[in-house]
């Protein structure tokens, strides 16, 4: 799916139209800049290589104009994209968290999987934030999902593709205000 078909989202994927956007102060953040850079920075410069490149002449077989073009209607795709992402983010601060002893939007949750003890460290943040390679998982992932609410202590049971899986919560935190994301060991 391209990025010009986001551009009607109701809500995150798997959800209801209307279900907010979710977001960290850091993923909000990181949109904005984002935003900044490509309609300030990168469009100014292809713009200009656009109408450098269409004063030369035939613009069919002008590699420059055509690259150009691409390119600005993809920033254009992304910037309307963004903009209207921005629109309708709701900025959560887990570091406001009042039930710091419960699982909820901005937690990074360390729990272990029953079948084999091993243990998994992941944070909950908004779906544009997500990124596995980090642990930082979306809210509307199944494991996250999974473990909203929790407490540690509790055990969760967890869909995966081979069936069900036992997962215990094994440590919350969350932030402290004006400091990055805590990241359990």
């Amino acid at each position: 799916m391209s990025e010009d078909d986001e551009d009607g989202d109701d809500g995150p994927p798997g959800l209801p139209p209307g279900t907010p956007f979710y977001m960290t102060p850091e993923g909000a953040a990181a949109l904005r800049e984002e935003l900044r850079a490509l309609w300030e920075d990168e469009r100014p410069k292809v713009v200009e290589v656009v109408s450098w490149a269409a004063s030369l002449g035939d613009r069919s077989e002008n590699a420059d104009y055509q690259y150009g073009k691409r390119r600005l209607r993809q920033i254009d795709g992304r910037v309307r994209f963004l903009r209207k992402r921005l629109e309708r983010v709701q900025v959560v601060d887990p570091a406001a968290q009042a039930k710091r002893d419960r699982v909820f939007f901005g937690a990074t949750v360390t729990y272990a999987r029953l079948s084999d003890d091993a243990e998994v460290t992941i944070r909950i943040v908004g779906v544009d934030e997500a990124d596995a390679e980090r642990g930082d998982i979306s809210w509307v992932a199944p494991v996250a999902r999974a473990l909203l609410g929790a407490r540690v202590g509790d055990l969760r049971r967890l869909r995966i593709p081979g069936g069900n899986e036992e997962i215990e919560v094994v440590a919350i935190a969350y932030p402290v205000r004006g400091e990055p994301p805590e990241r359990l060991p």
